[in-house]
């Protein structure tokens, strides 16, 4: 009997250890990236980030992107998504990585791993060139509809600051859509990113009705990467990164879009 207990508990043991070995292994972030080859972005359109010039796909961020791609040796897609639920399409992997100016946060940070800082921002105010000296304070806000992306930090700005405690905020689904609402007269004044500020409006562009407003700055902030929480991509585009801003390319391509001094790296 104590034979047969012997072998029972011997096979018991041998069936785990063949168990344990035929489990399949769980794949990292980087694995699933590199095995189908492709690193799916997820971002929203807005200059000079990512935008359109006539067909071409354009940008700093997109040729930021696709310059790291090149050094984890997988293609990059761009996939355009809901600004509101970028965590969510993040969790169920319809994209690897929001990368599209996103500014980090403790609660980002939190929910999500994140690259190394790599660009400096602020939020602005921004109105068309004849009410831009009406804008510059709070007063001359008062009843003002001022707009700004939802959950954006124009957003946080716009519903925190005391300088628009008068102002009569509302939420749009774009940094873009700000702009053209403030341009065609539906909102007097938004608060978008400076970055943003500098590629959509002025001479040469859609909005050249529209300026910044000197009110001083709001809410100094970082840009970041964010991948999945845990996920090892988030070290290996760090690597990237560094050696892009080492050999001169990140500043490069910063110098294409007017926006050298806001680097980080």
């Amino acid at each position: 009997m104590k034979k047969f207990t012997k072998v029972l508990a011997l096979a018991l043991a041998l069936m785990f250890v063949l168990t344990a070995c035929a489990a399949p292994k769980t794949q990292s972030d980087a694995e699933y990236v590199k095995e189908k080859g492709k690193l799916i972005v997820g971002m929203t359109l807005f200059a000079p980030m990512n935008y359109y010039e006539g067909e071409e796909f354009v940008g700093f961020e997109t040729e930021f992107a696709k310059a790291v791609g090149e050094k984890l040796g997988v293609e990059v897609e761009f996939v355009e998504i809901d600004w509101n639920t970028k965590e969510v399409e993040l969790a169920a992997k319809s994209i690897d990585c929001i990368w599209n100016g996103m500014t980090i946060t403790p609660e980002r940070q939190e929910a999500m791993s994140i690259s190394v800082p790599y660009m400096q921002n602020k939020q602005v105010v921004v109105a068309k060139a004849e009410n831009a000296d009406k804008y510059k304070t709070a007063d001359g806000l008062d009843k003002v509809v001022v707009v700004a992306e939802a959950e954006s930090a124009g957003e946080e700005v716009a519903m925190s600051d005391d300088f628009f405690k008068k102002a009569s905020y509302t939420a749009v689904d774009s940094q873009a859509k700000a702009l053209m609402e403030v341009s065609s007269g539906t909102a007097g004044a938004c608060v978008v990113d400076y970055v943003a500020s500098i590629g959509m409006i002025g001479e040469g562009t859609d909005y050249e009705n529209l300026v910044v407003v000197e009110t001083g700055d709001f809410s100094p902030e970082q840009y970041g990467i964010a991948f999945r929480k845990g996920s090892d991509l988030t070290e290996q585009v760090n690597k990237a990164i560094a050696e892009l801003a080492a050999d001169g390319t990140l500043a490069k391509i910063a110098e294409k879009y007017k926006l050298a001094e806001l680097l980080e790296v």
